[in-house]
């Protein structure tokens, strides 16, 4: 009896600890209103900024709340996701308010989220795969290689320290590293072999996200940067910023939200085989 009062204990006052997290992330992603006054009805890319930050927010509070509903090893796998919203959120708060400010978009702003989220997202394919005890640290290890081979390169051709088209053959060579490996790599036979319906239909989802949803990526960069070759056109650079924002919609939230669905259905159906009598 002591032991189940202080098991009890123990999850009520992690779960607490997690409702006070999650309220934090509110008054820590709140926006700043400096030029909230001067964002325009028909800016439609400062709109788009402002939807994506809101949701980016929410679904930074909604990760980390439902962390209390899953089992304990599929917690990192959330607050992995909520990490990734969360530093896009405060990212895409500065970039709002710069674009009403100014009618830029800095580069460097996307490729510091990048950098930071990207390697995330890609994590969390090891970290499914490590909830239902199949992965390696070889997957770990190759799939971050890739999303910095991807990442690093691009910066540098968008930002003019390197070639721009050279940045651009390397970088497609690390995301079609990425695609192999979760395509029909160790990973991919991982879940192929051991996942559940759950984990499988998530898995299936999120590497098909990879590679239609990160297509817009580099799409916009021959668009931006090698067909345009004008990164002061404003019509361009309004147009390029809203595909760019709608990418990160999908890829970041939805992208979560699928590693959430795996995580409730595999922690339900671990709970119901513990409720069954002997």
């Amino acid at each position: 009896m002591k032991m189940s009062n202080l098991s009890n204990n123990s999850t009520s006052f992690f779960s607490g600890k997690l409702k006070w997290l999650a309220a934090l992330a509110i008054f820590v992603l709140v926006p700043s209103t400096a030029y909230a006054a001067d964002l325009n009805q028909n800016d439609f890319v400062g709109i788009s900024f402002w939807l994506i930050s809101m949701a980016l927010m929410a679904a930074t509070v909604f990760f980390l709340w439902e962390t209390q509903s899953v089992t304990q090893k599929w917690k990192t796998s959330l607050v992995v996701s909520a990490l990734v919203t969360f530093i896009a959120a405060v990212h895409y708060f500065y970039m709002r308010d710069v674009w009403v400010a100014t009618g830029t978009s800095p580069t460097v702003f996307r490729y510091i989220d990048w950098l930071l989220t990207v390697p995330l997202l890609m994590i969390e394919f090891y970290l499914i795969l490590r909830a239902i005890g199949v992965a390696s640290a070889g997957i770990f290890w190759r799939l971050l290689i890739g999303t910095l081979v991807m990442l690093i390169p691009g910066y540098l051709g968008e930002a003019g320290y390197m070639n721009v088209t050279l940045g651009f053959v390397i970088g497609m060579a690390g995301w079609f590293y990425i695609l192999y490996e979760v395509f029909a790599g160790e990973a991919a036979n991982a879940a192929e072999a051991n996942a559940s319906d759950a984990v499988k239909f998530s898995y299936n989802a999120m590497k098909w996200i990879v590679t239609v949803g990160w297509a817009i990526y580099p799409i916009g960069y021959v668009i931006g940067y090698m067909v345009i070759a004008d990164p002061n056109d404003p019509v361009a650079m309004a147009g390029l910023n809203i595909v760019y924002n709608l990418a990160d919609l999908v890829n970041k939230v939805a992208f979560g939200v699928l590693i959430w669905y795996a995580a409730v259905n595999e922690s339900a159906a671990e709970m119901a085989g513990r409720a069954k009598p002997a």
